[in-house]
């Protein structure tokens, strides 16, 4: 519990932070639910572009951030874990495990860490894009298959879908210090779970459960990223 505790006062700072330095706007597809804490199993950020994205508490219910504090796991690169900035993801949440790029059993680590309680905080791509719109070795940003395996072992629940503008204006990657007081845009959407898998199904008959993940996250991400806040396009129905 007292780990839970520090959690969550690291969280609420950054929360502060996030709302006292920046200019925080959100949109929501449809509608902003009342309650979007207590069934939340996953968290899944889009468009990854700098390691400031913890920002993004900025927008979180204080109920949520008391769930990351108490059953948050979030898998972490090593190269990011390596460095001075690691210390700080380490306490970001309840569980953090540290991820190679393999496939190897850093990933069954954190496949071990899912309980009927955890809340996992995830960027599919798995990567940062940098200002070309490539990742650090040139390739095309896409969303990886890890995301998929969660939600294989998930019966229920709901994924709270992050689409962020991206943070290149505040600190891209390579860039010592941030810009404060510019805006950070993101756009919600509440996913059921069930229905997602459903709708991916009959959307992608012909691809097995991961690649039809995958595809549909990936129209999801470049559909519904805002450049700027505008009336959000209606979600595609399977």
């Amino acid at each position: 519990m007292l780990r839970s505790i520090v959690v969550f006062i690291l969280l609420l700072g950054v929360r502060a932070s996030a709302r006292f330095f920046f200019r925080l706007r959100e949109d929501w597809m449809p509608t902003k639910p009342k309650e979007m804490a207590d069934d939340a199993r996953i968290v899944a950020i889009l468009n990854h572009t700098s390691l400031y994205e913890p920002l993004i508490a900025g927008f979180a219910s204080t109920k949520l951030l008391w769930r990351f504090a108490r059953h948050g796991v979030l898998p972490v690169a090593e190269k990011t874990m390596n460095r001075p900035i690691g210390l700080f993801f380490k306490f970001l949440v309840r569980h953090t495990v540290t991820v190679t790029r393999q496939r190897d059993s850093t990933w069954q680590d954190v496949l071990s860490k899912i309980d009927d309680r955890a809340l996992v905080v995830i960027l599919p791509e798995g990567r940062m894009k940098r200002r070309d719109g490539l990742d650090s070795k040139g390739r095309p940003m896409t969303v990886r298959t890890g995301i998929a395996e969660i939600l294989e072992a998930l019966p229920d629940g709901r994924i709270l879908t992050v689409y962020s503008g991206g943070l290149h204006h505040i600190q891209a990657p390579g860039e010592r210090f941030p810009r404060p007081l510019k805006p950070i845009l993101c756009r919600f959407e509440m996913i059921d779970i069930v229905e997602f898998k459903a709708q991916i199904a009959a959307k992608f008959p012909d691809l097995k459960f991961r690649a039809a993940v995958v595809a549909e996250l990936t129209e999801r991400r470049d559909a519904y990223c805002p450049t700027e806040l505008q009336p959000p396009p209606t979600p595609k129905q399977g």
